[in-house]
């Protein structure tokens, strides 16, 4: 039933589905203090909460979920229409010239559902998920992110063990680097001037992957006009400890937050302490 009247949105105009989000993430910012207070709370300690970003920020998280029926349910080649431009995409022809394959790092910012589509399109992307504790949403979101070539791979042993055979076929793989990680999978790092626990698994992958790093984020565009997709090399490298290497993710994580701060999901518990996880000193 649920993934009958996603269909019926799916058909619906993008511009009207943000149009739609945008009321949608104003009622539950007026309505869950709980969501209100850590999306100002992050916003605002991050430095960027200029004059404006804070009500952008709430209609964007909005758009965000309301573009998904647009994104999960129609016709691939109908929404790969809705990407306008590609800033930096000659870095994804220069990665897959040198053969040992791409880590695409997305944050949560933008569209970022987009970005995997893009390249699923064409050539095989193993895609890195938690599954999500509703069981009724599991299949709509494999349903949505299994397009084309991509594939799914879950955030255990037996996913990372999946991402390590498709970088040695010099395929490509995807990753929410601002994801917390679990007990004994991640390191603390700044994050915005503020410690939060950072995945290591991207730095052990580039590492023994020899892989190119490319950071990924598809920009909303205004009025429904669909999106822009941005690619960048990671600036960092991946020789020092694993503290350090965390450290440069989360630089070019907020360098990408920084193009458009209003597109970054401020209400994700990014700052929570993982169960068993010691808090940072």
């Amino acid at each position: 039933m649920t993934a009958f009247f996603l269909r019926l949105f799916a058909r619906l105009p993008l511009g009207l589905l943000h149009s739609l989000g945008w009321g949608a993430g104003w009622a539950v910012y007026l309505l869950s203090p709980r969501y209100r207070a850590r999306l100002r709370e992050n916003l605002a300690a991050s430095g960027l909460a200029r004059k404006g970003v804070l009500r952008r920020a709430v209609a964007e998280a909005g758009k965000g979920v309301l573009e998904l029926p647009a994104i999960w349910f129609r016709p691939q080649e109908r929404t790969l229409r809705l990407l306008r431009q590609c800033d930096g995409c000659e870095h994804i022809d220069a990665a897959q010239k040198a053969g040992k394959g791409i880590i695409f790092l997305t944050p949560h910012l933008g569209c970022f559902e987009i970005t995997s589509l893009y390249y699923a399109a064409k050539d095989p992307i193993t895609i890195l998920y938690r599954p999500p504790k509703l069981k009724w949403l599991r299949p709509l979101l494999a349903h949505g992110r299994v397009q084309g070539h991509a594939a799914l791979a879950p955030t255990d042993l037996s996913g990372v063990k999946a991402l390590l055979k498709a970088l040695k076929r010099g395929e490509a793989i995807g990753i929410l680097p601002d994801q917390v990680p679990g007990l004994g999978e991640g390191v603390w790092a700044p994050f915005f001037g503020r410690p939060a626990y950072t995945m290591t698994l991207v730095g052990r992958l580039a590492a023994s992957s020899g892989a190119t790093v490319l950071m990924a984020f598809g920009e909303r565009l205004p009025f429904g006009r669909g999106y822009k997709l941005w690619i960048r090399p990671f600036a960092g490298d991946w020789s020092g400890p694993p503290e350090a290497s965390a450290a440069a993710l989360n630089r070019e994580i907020e360098n990408l937050v920084r193009q458009k701060p209003e597109q970054y999901l401020w209400s994700y518990n990014r700052y929570k302490t993982p169960k068993g996880v010691r808090g940072e000193a």
